[in-house]
This record gives C-alpha cells, structure tokens and sequence, in this order.
C-alpha cells in the first residue's frame, strides 16, 4: 500500500517552491502549454523532471526527519522477517523474495513440507540481481507462466526498469536454467498460455501497429519452439477498436486431465466476449458480457458474475459442465457455487482451485471469509466454512495445489502482522504455520470502523486506525487514503512502514471505503460508473467531514493520500474541496481526463471514466479533471505530486502536467518522478523505500509541525 504526508514551515521555502516550472519548449497545441511534457523521454522533458527532482529533494531530503525515515524503512524493506508467499508448481513451494542482499530479488524453491518448518531450506532458481549484472540490464521480476499439465517449464516473464512491457524466456524447472533454443520473446505487451509442453497461445504485436488504441495486442496465435515469430499460425482476431485490455489466452488443466483453452477478447473496460478454442476453432460462449471464466475444476468451467445471469444473481460464482459447454457453446446450463447475501461479495482473488475441490474467499462487510466447495453426484454444489479462521480480518488466498488438498491464505489486520494458514480441504479446518513478527508497537492502538453519510444518503464505512485513547480534541494528524474504482476492494492491512513513521508518531490512518471499489458487490462499484462519478468523490469528502465533526481532526491536522485511479480521486479532491485538507499525496496519478485516452493505457478505462467523444462524458470529466479546475488565487493544500518515468500503464505525463500548471499559477508543491519502477514506487526495495521515506516525511511536515 501508498505512504503519506505533512506540513511545517513553508515561509523560508515559498520563494523555491513558488517558481515557475521551466518554460521548457513552445506549447505543442491549442490551449495546453504543457503538451510537450507528454513526450515520455524526450530531452526536455527529462530535463525539467531532473530540474523537478532537485528542487522538491532539495527540501525533503535535507528536513531533519528524513534520513531515520530513510533507515526505518529501508530496514523494513530489506527485513528477513517476513513471510514467504508461496506458490505451488508441482507440488512444490516457489517464491520470489527480496532482501538486502537482494533488491531484485531471487526466485527460490523447496518442498512443501520444508517450507511448512521454522528455517526451509531454499533452493535459488533465479538469482535476479546476478542476472541483471550479467546482462547489464534493469530486469524487474513480473512473474512466470508455467505449463499446467505436468508443470515442468515456465515462461519468465522480465521487464526492464518496471514497464508493463517484458522479455519473455523459457525456464525448465528440473534443471533450474532457462532453456537453450527455448521460447524467448521480445520485448512487448504480452499474454501467453501453454497451448502444449512445445507450443504456446500468444498474443503480442506481431506486425508494427498491430494493438488497440490502449497499447494492447488483439491478435492470438500458436507459436511452436523453435519457429521463428513470422511462422506463427493466427488463431483469433479481436479488433484494434477493442476498447478493453485486448485479448488474453488461457489454458486449464485439472487434476483429472481434463483441458479447456479459452480466448478473452476485452471489448471495453468492464465486457469481454469469451471463447473456447475446440477443433474447429475458437467458439464463442453465451456467456454475458460483465463475466470472467477463472478455472477449471472437475471439468467444469467456474465463471465470476458481475451482472445477473440466467437466474443466477450478479456477484455469484456460477459452474458450467465444460463438455457440455463445447458441445454447444450457445446454450448454457449455468449451476450457482455461490451468491452473495446483503454485505457480501466475492473478494479480489476469489478462488483458489485444489484436486477435487475449491476455496472460495468472500468479504462480508468488509471482512474475509473462507470455504470449501464441491460439486456432489447429482451436480449440485455443497459449502463448507473454514473453521479456525480470525473473525476480524483480512483473509487473501494466496496459493492451492491443484493436485491435492492444502491450500494457503494470509491473515492481516492494521495492528496484526500477517500471518500464512494452512487450509486442509478435507478436514474443512485452518492453522497457522507462519506469523510476521511485529513490525511497530501496537500495544496502545486500535481500530474502529464507522460510517458517514454520503450527499446521497448512502452511509460509507470507513476504518481508523489510532490510540485507544483517542481524544476529541480536533488535534490528531491523519491521513486519509482512498481509492473508489475498478471493483477493487480496500480490506484490512499490515504494513510497517505506515505503523513505524506514522502510527508510532502518534498519527492516525484512516482507509474509506466508498463506491467505485468492490466492497459491497458490482452495485457499489456500478454506482459511480462515468458520469456518476462525482458521488466517488462525495463519498470521500464526507468521511474526512465525518472526522472533522467528530473531532478527531480538523483541517489543519488532516491529509489525503491514493495511487493511480486513487491519484485521481486526490487531485479531485484537492481540486474540489481545498478548504478541507493541508496535505495531499498524489501518487501515479491520472490528473488530466480530458486527454488521459491519448497517454500510455488510456483508452482501456473508457468504461470506468466515459469518454471525451461522447458530449454528455466530456462535460462532466471537463467539470471534475483536476488539471482542467486549477485556478489560479485558490489556497490549495501544498501537494507532494509523483510519479514514475516508466509508468506505461498511466504514464508519467499527468503528473507532470498538472505539477507545471501548478508552477505557472505560482501554487506551491513538490514533483518527484522516479526515472525507473513501473506503475510503483521503484525497480528495486532501495528505490521503493526512498519514495516511502519521502511521502512519509512530507506528510510529518505538514500534519505534525506546529
């Protein structure tokens, strides 16, 4: 999760922060002078972010508070007291972990039963930090792809410097060495599944142009080892019109042997259209729109509901006999696994498939919950809740096997370390095996969750985190941190950093959980789709009101803080309400919504933000872009603005935009852009602590000084 932010004594630096940003080259178009700050790498911009960086680190770097910030969570960063997720291949436990020793990290391996241990005895894999030395290169982990069926190779997937783009080789496992004369990819925005153990289903740009106006490739096909990427044979065609994330290949194998290859073709944000590739090609599944297929189990397909469906209610898991499925892909026989009650809804990463069975993780009113599901004779589908589980936290799936019965969940709460729990499918019953030592004092903290009434009426939950004693003086620095979009849900958390330069302080932390997010199910997301967008940021405002009215803050002690759409939601809200907040930390952010469908993914999230081509879209996001509603006289909070050079997914341009108008109206704030990292804070732990100890120091200045 983000870090947050401060005030203190501006008077000596308002003359530096209230320069204007470098004039840089002539305006590029129309009313926009800083359109050419949307050329990513270009000299000049580059200039001015190196320009940005001295001036805003020429502050913070020297605050006094900085370098044990700096220690403390490079400490953090770099710990060995933390928990080893663990991801089963085989039936073996993998895991790519960082360290002091490690900044890149290694991806590393052991045996189930060893990893269960006090000390497991860890097998390096990939030693990345090695390897990036080797081939003089910035390779920042993303992931495998492994081969389903007997799980003996995978695709490792690399990126330079962070960028959603990556290089992709092949590993075999046995031999622990990528393979000679293997699958090897260049670089590129690609999806990738084992079609077989010696060809794969890709989709990439296969000629120049060849992706949707997102920057997503739309074209499958089947490469085999060996073939040169001009030889691959075409599968599936989406269109460059695709207003989606392009199309995605997937292969399932379950334990039984039973296989169902699928294509996703993402026609806009929230629909896709998916497909089962049989004999005679890809066929297309009656499936509605707003649904996702995430496995197989039993040969049967389990589908992910975000709109009612055949009698089945949206939010519900649903099962469909694959057979049959393939059969007759236009007529669908789905079976409910599971519907949500009232305050229900499927968490994030829902289901974790096992040999003959599935865990199921739900939220219900914000908390998590976990079952085992299987599917009897007659075809009906039969519940079982996990006993042994914590009642108030957060619970995330995080790995099954597929060729057994264990599977594992993380525990966490804001003031309880994470802890890793065995899930025995057979005996329906949880125990912990591992727990994350505590990384601050929480002993006189607590958490409380409250609600506060919307403009619509709609009560908004929302956590605090603070002092038992908590006193209503108005007086306590807090930092609120939201997000409210794409169906992501803000659950309970552990993080060190936020307790040890924050909480430990005396701070207090605050997470809303307002619509936009998936707390509550689609509906609550669904509420503040496009030009409903404006109760996302209703809701935001009432909570920090909600505060104020309790007294736990006021104005002067209180700060925001979100990332990428929550980035959004920060410059709205600074944009919107200046009078409410004395900090805002806004972190690779989209900020210009007039243009974010011309930079980087833009033109994916039409189905979350509208459109500019639209009129009755392009009124409303012109009435809330936070680059367009700058005006120049307002006291706007004095704003901490990041982002990263590598960003290729939101891109670096809006924050540097909205920053160089900033400058220009002689408003005060800091701009820091981190050359590489990705959509994050950094490449590496070293560079993802420097950020954190900025935000964090920033936020002591502003909400803690007298």
């Amino acid at each position: 999760m983000p870090s947050m932010n401060l005030r203190s004594r501006i008077a000596a630096l308002a003359l530096l922060l209230a320069l204007p940003a470098w004039a840089g080259p002539a305006p590029a178009t129309g009313d926009d002078p800083y359109r050419w700050l949307e050329q990513v790498d270009s000299p000049a911009s580059l200039q001015w972010v190196r320009a940005e960086n001295a001036k805003t680190l020429g502050v913070l770097e020297k605050d006094p508070r900085f370098e044990a910030n700096l220690r403390q969570a490079t400490a953090i960063a770099e710990t060995r007291d933390r928990i080893a997720t663990p991801e089963i291949i085989g039936g073996r436990v993998y895991n790519f972990w960082r360290d002091a020793d490690h900044v890149r990290g290694i991806w590393r391996r052991t045996s189930l039963q060893d990893y269960e241990s006090a000390q497991p005895h860890w097998q390096t894999v990939i030693d990345l930090d090695a390897l990036a030395a080797q081939e003089k290169a910035n390779w920042v982990w993303k992931g495998t792809v492994c081969e389903p069926r007997r799980q003996r190779r995978c695709l490792v997937l690399l990126s330079d410097g962070g960028e959603d783009a990556v290089t992709t080789r092949e590993f075999d496992l046995a031999s622990a060495r990528f393979v000679r004369g293997g699958f090897q990819l260049p670089r590129g925005k690609v999806r990738l599944a084992w079609w077989n153990e010696s060809e794969l289903l890709v989709a990439r740009e296969w000629q120049p142009g060849e992706l949707t106006s997102s920057g997503y490739p739309y074209v499958v096909k089947t490469l085999r080892r060996g073939q040169p990427l001009d030889r691959a044979v075409e599968l599936f065609r989406g269109s460059a019109a695709d207003g989606g994330y392009g199309v995605a290949p997937e292969v399932y194998v379950d334990a039984a042997g039973h296989r169902a290859a699928l294509i996703e073709r993402s026609v806009s944000t929230f629909e896709s259209e998916q497909y089962l590739v049989g004999r005679s090609g890809p066929q297309r599944l009656a499936l509605p729109p707003k649904s996702e297929v995430i496995g197989l189990v039993g040969d049967r397909l389990l589908v992910r509901l975000r709109q009612p469906w055949a009698g089945a209610p949206e939010g519900a898991l649903v099962a469909l006999d694959a057979a049959r499925a393939a059969a007759d892909p236009a007529r669908l026989e789905p079976v409910v696994v599971w519907a949500p009650g009232p305050r229900e809804t499927l968490d994030d990463d829902a289901v974790e498939i096992l040999r003959d069975a599935i865990v199921v993780g739900t939220l219900d009113n914000v908390r998590g919950r976990v079952a085992i599901y299987r599917v009897d004779a007659r075809g009906a589908w039969a519940g079982r809740t996990i006993t042994g589980l914590p009642d108030n936290a957060s619970i995330s799936l995080v790995t099954g096997d597929d060729r057994g019965r264990t599977a594992y969940v993380e525990v966490a709460g804001f003031l309880q370390p994470s802890s890793l729990w065995r899930i025995d499918a057979d005996a329906g019953a949880a125990a912990q095996i591992k727990s994350l030592p505590a990384q601050f004092d929480a002993a006189g903290l607590e958490v409380r969750q409250w609600q506060a009434k919307s403009s619509d009426g709609t009560m908004i939950p929302y956590f605090v985190i603070g002092a038992r004693d908590l006193q209503p003086d108005a007086r306590h620095p807090t930092v609120l941190y939201g997000y409210g979009g794409f169906n992501v849900s803000l659950t309970p958390f552990y993080a060190g950093t936020l307790g040890k330069l924050w909480l430990d302080r005396g701070g207090v932390f605050v997470v809303a959980n307002i619509r936009g997010g998936g707390e509550f199910g689609p509906a609550w997301h669904d509420a503040g789709l496009k030009t409903k967008r404006q109760i996302v940021y209703d809701d935001f405002a009432a909570v920090a009101r909600d505060l104020i009215a309790r007294r736990i803050t006021s104005p002067r002690r209180l700060g925001i803080q979100g990332g990428s759409n929550g980035g959004l939601l920060m410059g709205v809200e600074m944009t919107q309400h200046p009078e409410l907040f004395h900090a805002v930390d806004i972190q690779v952010p989209l900020l210009d919504m007039l243009r974010y469908e011309q930079i980087a993914a833009g033109p994916s999230w039409v189905g979350e933000y509208g459109s500019v081509s639209v009129p009755a879209e392009r009124d409303f996001l012109a009435r809330i872009s936070p680059y367009a509603n700058l005006k120049r006289g307002v006291d706007y909070p004095l704003a901490l603005i990041w982002t990263t050079t590598k960003d290729d997914r939101v891109g670096p341009q809006h924050a540097r935009k909205f920053a160089a108008r900033l400058g220009e109206y002689g408003i005060p704030y800091y701009f820091y852009e981190v050359i590489e990292g990705g959509h994050g804070s950094g490449a590496n732990l070293n560079e993802m602590a420097h950020t954190r100890a900025l935000e964090w120091t920033y936020f002591q200045r502003r909400l803690m000084g007298d």
